[in-house]
C-alpha cells in the first residue's frame, strides 16, 4: 500500500470539482476509498478548505464535505515542531512549508502530491503533481 501526503490544493481541487484538476484528483481519491492508498493531508488544511469552499457552498454542505474528507483521509496533527521547523526553512510559502514538515512527521509516505512542486525542490522525500502521481499510481497500483 502507498502513503501518500495530499497538499491542500490537490484537496480544494477534487472537492470543489474544480476542472480539469479534480479529475487527477478524483482518480487518487478512488485508490484510497478502494484501498490500495492511504492518504494523509495535514489537521491545518481543514480550516484552509473550509474558507476556500465555502465562498461556493453553504456552512451545512462545506461541512458534509469535510465530512466526507475525514473518512477518505488520515490527519496528520500540526504541532508546535513543526511550525518551528516551517518557520526555520527556506520555503516562500510558509503554508507549504507547514505541510512539507507536516508530511515529514509521517512514519510511513511514499511521496507528497502537489500542484506547486516548484516550492518542494528540495524535498526529502519524492514530490509529485497529480498528473504524474496517477501515472505513477499506474505503474504500481
Amino acid at each position: 500500500m502507498k502513503h501518500l501526503f495530499l497538499d491542500t490544493n490537490v484537496i480544494i481541487d477534487f472537492l470543489a470539482d474544480r476542472k480539469p484538476f479534480s479529475d487527477k484528483a478524483a482518480l487518487i481519491f478512488d485508490q484510497a476509498v478502494a484501498g490500495k492508498l492511504k492518504i494523509y493531508i495535514s489537521a491545518v488544511s481543514y480550516n484552509n478548505i473550509y474558507y476556500i469552499l465555502r465562498q461556493s457552498f453553504s456552512n451545512n454542505d462545506t461541512i458534509k464535505l469535510l465530512n466526507q474528507l475525514n473518512e477518505m483521509t488520515e490527519i496528520a496533527d500540526v504541532t508546535k515542531a513543526i511550525i518551528k521547523q516551517a518557520l526555520r526553512s527556506e520555503f516562500k510559502d510558509f503554508e507549504d512549508a507547514i505541510q512539507y514538515h507536516c508530511a515529514l512527521s509521517l512514519s510511513k509516505l511514499d511521496m507528497i502530491i502537489t500542484k506547486d512542486t516548484k516550492d518542494y525542490k528540495k524535498s526529502a522525500v519524492p514530490v509529485m503533481n497529480p498528473q504524474e502521481a496517477v501515472v505513477f499510481l499506474e505503474e504500481v497500483l
